[in-house]
């Protein structure tokens, strides 16, 4: 033990640990910060995870348009561990994220975003952008048709900024085509860019964090002002403090290590999501999906009316970072406490409620082909004559149960054609088959008359 005394005074003389660490790990806290002050620190531990995780696929994965996916089947189903290691990964990306909207939504709603501690609000709204950007690039390079289409959608989205937006998208795929410049520069935003921006934040984060202390139970009628609150939080510290290692820490580091737990296990239990077909420009019928934390922005954009969606493109992200950034700046001081503040309330519970609202739509997508539908024989009994049951087996050979329902079966994007007969003609539906509309494409070129006859009649027989 003599020989370990020594060794550790000499590393503790050399590196100054007890002078620098200790005093960060003593720091004192409020008493009652407890187990709603977890969830930052569970953050902390999800993006640790996705560091450790992420080197151990970067050992493996080869960023190439031409052996990508080839390397990621090789982690999922031969690399010993690879895939519990891609589970780990992709369910660590959801966890950093929910944690992250979780911490958000505590500090907004004990209002800690107040003086002193504005750069801290405004560090989080950069962290949390980050965060949801490692997301969405990590899904490139999954480079399966999924992950691909769902990029080149963003693209597409992106290049309808006005006055910027062809700049924006060329410098997201690397130039006017996604190809394999975007495999490489997506995999340079993954793994470099923007985790360094991450390290960074986070450094600058804990900084404000030590300097300026937790934020402590807000209390009815307790107000903040920046005249006396330093005095008066130190002055408090003082007499009820409590050292942060171990008296509070305890609770991050076990909160944080169930997370993990959870993490892992759903890893093991359901392992990372299937890869889709490798990327084929040729298929242009295909319904990208971004994971359920982007899900809630595509549908957003889906339900919106076209003609204002290349406004609210630009002027919607930048009016909702600038209204976050300039909340600590327009209101730090003054009341603090959620019961004096009903408001608050109200806007994280329509925000919550706007969001899942989304995220069920976007789950059920009704502006998306179905492109599995059930088949129509089983919701309807096949006719006896001859042309009708013709009929019938090209309404869902020629695709028109991916838009159109019948009877229960098929996709929604279309109206529902299961009484069309009631309220069109013959003449009206055959106009309507052979020129199209807008959403519906013409199929003048891909039926032969008496294929257009039997959909016809088939149709109009539906009353």
């Amino acid at each position: 033990m003599s020989k370990l005394k020594k060794i550790g005074h000499w590393l503790d003389d050399r590196t100054g640990f007890s002078d620098t660490i200790l005093p960060l790990l003593k720091h004192p806290v409020p008493p009652d910060a407890k187990w709603s002050y977890v969830f930052g620190s569970a953050t902390l531990f999800c993006f640790l995870l996705q560091v450790l995780t992420g080197i151990g696929l970067a050992l493996l994965y080869q960023p190439s348009s031409e052996t990508a996916y080839q390397s990621l089947q090789f982690i999922t189903h031969k690399a010993v561990m690879g895939n519990v290691l891609r589970g780990i990964h992709y369910f660590g990306a959801s966890g950093m994220i929910l944690m992250a909207g979780v911490h958000m939504v505590r500090v907004y709603l004990t209002a800690s975003y107040k003086y002193p501690r504005e750069m801290s609000w405004i560090s989080g709204v950069f962290l949390l952008l980050f965060t949801i950007t490692m997301g969405f690039t990590g899904q490139l390079l999954r480079w399966d048709s999924n992950g691909v289409w769902s990029s080149i959608v963003a693209a597409e989205q992106l290049g309808r900024v006005p006055f910027i937006g062809t700049t924006l998208a060329r410098l997201l795929i690397g130039g006017d085509t996604l190809g394999a410049q975007s495999l490489s520069r997506f995999f340079a935003y993954h793994v470099f860019i923007f985790p360094g921006l991450i390290f960074l934040f986070v450094g600058f984060h804990l900084q404000q964090v030590i300097r300026n202390g937790i934020s402590e139970p807000p209390k009815p009628g307790r107000l903040v002002d920046p005249k006396t609150y330093r005095q008066w939080y130190s002055n408090m510290l003082e007499k009820v403090g409590r050292p942060f290692w171990p008296d509070a820490a305890w609770r991050d580091a076990l909160f944080g290590s169930l997370v993990i737990l959870v993490i892992v296990a759903l890893a093991v239990i359901f392992g990372p999501p299937e890869l889709t077909k490798p990327p084929d420009p040729s298929i242009i019928y295909t319904t990208p999906t971004p994971d359920w934390y982007l899900l809630s922005i595509f549908a957003l954009f889906a339900l919106m009316p076209p003609s204002i969606e290349s406004y609210v493109i630009f002027i919607g992200p930048v009016l909702a970072i600038g209204a976050l950034i300039a909340l600590p700046l327009l209101s730090n001081k003054g009341e603090r406490s959620p019961r004096r503040r009903p408001w608050s309330v109200v806007v994280v519970i329509c925000v919550v409620v706007f969001m899942i609202s989304l995220l069920i739509a976007g789950f059920q997508a009704p502006w998306s082909p179905e492109f599995k539908p059930r088949p129509l024989a089983a919701a309807m009994q096949v006719p006896e004559q001859p042309v009708l049951k013709k009929g019938m087996v090209l309404f869902s050979d020629k695709g028109c149960l991916y838009c159109h329902r019948m009877h229960g079966v098929g996709g929604i994007k279309g109206p529902d054609l299961s009484t069309i007969g009631r309220n069109w003609t013959a003449e009206q539906l055959r106009i309507q088959i052979v020129n199209g509309s807008e959403g519906m494409p013409a199929y003048g070129g891909m039926l032969t008359n008496d294929e257009l006859h039997a959909l016809v009649v088939f149709l109009d027989a539906r009353q």
